[in-house]
């Protein structure tokens, strides 16, 4: 590839990244017998099609010595289909490929599709127009569009396409090889069906940013070299401010699937993003009760980790209001400024509320920040039970219309992570609400909501 990059991309540096070498990695395993069933989840952008559509190719043809290999090639546009088809039409039949792998010699040069005179071949085709043809190698290469994946009737034609129809284009059913390399979209996606049905896939996942819980290892001897929360996968190209530029318009649902691979229904897991919708008001009954609850956050060397504060009312005939949410990646001191500072623009009719860690530590901090909010009502408490549990309480509240969210600019990024809930990245604003319904409970006489508070 660094050395056949000068002859496609002359105007552009080549920019090298581990995961280049990993995805390169797996198709030579595929090259050399040890797969046949492949899956590559990987973000936009990482160079995924020019690897596996185009050089693997080439690479196979002439480097490796097997110019009869034939590849059926599909993508979900047609213009796409063409475009790869060309690259490697023209990397094949450029002078610097001709003067090292003279025996590659195309006898029939079309833009879609070629053959090579040792009867090899390469056919592109539109994803949905795969019912004819067969290869060596059948490379489906983003099989779903962003639009597409998002219709039900689209999708499941997609998932019906590759479920039916991709086994029986093989040329030989037991040495050929389907390579799937696509960004994730929906949890039904073409990536969902082949994991939930268990086909036999080695599957490479590469998130955009590394989650260390999901960190990746495959049966050729690969494991995810990144350490921290967080770190990127391909600085090179996209490098943090970069990162975080794209994910403000996209939104979770879209960095969710295309940047970290773990897609979940756009309507929400637990909390249903259309409970929200009407929902939001210009300012809270007379008489509301507050209680801002915080989830604090271990360290803020960990993108995973926040601090939240949710500030959430009861109001005089029983709803809830959430009035205002604030998250921060901060630690130490700078938690404990933004504690007192939110406290003091609060007032002290809102009530305080903290978790409260277990062990010694645990009481250190209970005592420290109850010190710091002298003046305020706080209070702090252990959290028992997971997350979803006490989660659920309040969820069922918002799932009867009995939450209302009070309008500001934190209203879409606050239910972006209700609606991903619990498969997204972030929870912290949803323990914060899940700590402050519980304290709300407490203070109606409705008792801890599953475990929400100890005694």
């Amino acid at each position: 590839m660094r050395e056949a990059w000068h002859v496609l991309e002359p105007g552009q540096p080549y920019l090298h990244g581990w995961h280049i070498d990993a995805v390169c990695a797996h198709l030579e395993a595929i090259t050399g017998g040890r797969l046949t069933r492949l899956l590559i989840n990987i973000p936009p952008g990482t160079m995924k099609s020019l690897i596996a559509s185009v050089f693997w190719p080439a690479w196979e043809w002439g480097p490796v010595g097997r110019p009869s290999l034939r590849y059926l090639t599909t993508s979900y546009s047609e213009n796409y289909a063409k475009r790869d088809s060309r690259r490697m039409r023209d990397l094949v039949t450029s002078d610097w490929y001709r003067a090292l792998w003279p025996e590659v010699v195309l006898s029939r040069a079309g833009e879609i599709s070629f053959e090579n005179t040792r009867r090899g071949a390469r056919e592109g085709m539109p994803f949905q127009s795969l019912t004819g043809g067969r290869g060596d190698r059948v490379i489906i290469d983003d099989p779903h569009s962003t639009e597409t994946a998002e219709s039900d009737a689209e999708r499941e034609r997609t998932t019906r396409i590759f479920r039916e129809s991709v086994p029986t284009r093989l040329n030989d059913p037991v040495s050929s090889a389907i390579v799937v390399i696509m960004q994730r979209l929906h949890e039904k996606d073409i990536s969902g069906q082949i994991l939930s049905l268990a086909l036999g896939y080695e599957h490479l996942m590469l998130p955009m940013e590394f989650e260390p819980e999901r960190a990746c290892r495959t049966s050729i001897g690969f494991a995810d070299p990144r350490q921290a929360e967080g770190d990127l996968l391909f600085p090179e190209r996209f490098p943090r401010s970069t990162v975080e530029r794209d994910k403000r318009p996209m939104g979770s649902y879209a960095v969710a699937g295309q940047f970290q691979q773990r897609p979940g229904p756009r309507h929400g897991n637990i909390f249903q993003r259309h409970w929200f919708e009407g929902r939001i008001i210009a300012a809270a009954p007379a008489g509301t009760r507050w209680v801002r609850h915080w989830d604090l956050a271990a360290t803020k060397k960990t993108t995973a980790a926040r601090t939240a504060g949710v500030k959430l009312g009861r109001t005089p005939d029983g709803r809830y209001v959430v009035g205002h949410v604030v998250t921060e990646q901060q630690e130490g001191d700078a938690v404990r400024r933004l504690i007192k500072a939110i406290a003091e623009t609060d007032g002290r009719q809102v009530e305080i509320s903290l978790p409260q860690d277990p062990g010694q530590a645990g009481k250190v901090q209970k005592s420290d920040l109850i010190a710091l909010l002298a003046g305020f009502t706080a209070r702090a408490e252990p959290e028992t039970g997971d997350k979803v549990d006490r989660a659920r309480p309040f969820a069922a509240q918002c799932e009867a219309g009995n939450v209302s969210l009070i309008a500001g600019p934190w209203n879409e990024a606050y239910v972006d992570e209700l609606a991903a809930f619990p498969t997204g990245k972030f929870k912290d604003q949803v323990d914060a609400s899940s700590g402050a319904f519980g304290r709300l409970l407490q203070r109606s006489g409705g008792g801890a909501a599953f475990g929400s508070y100890g005694r």
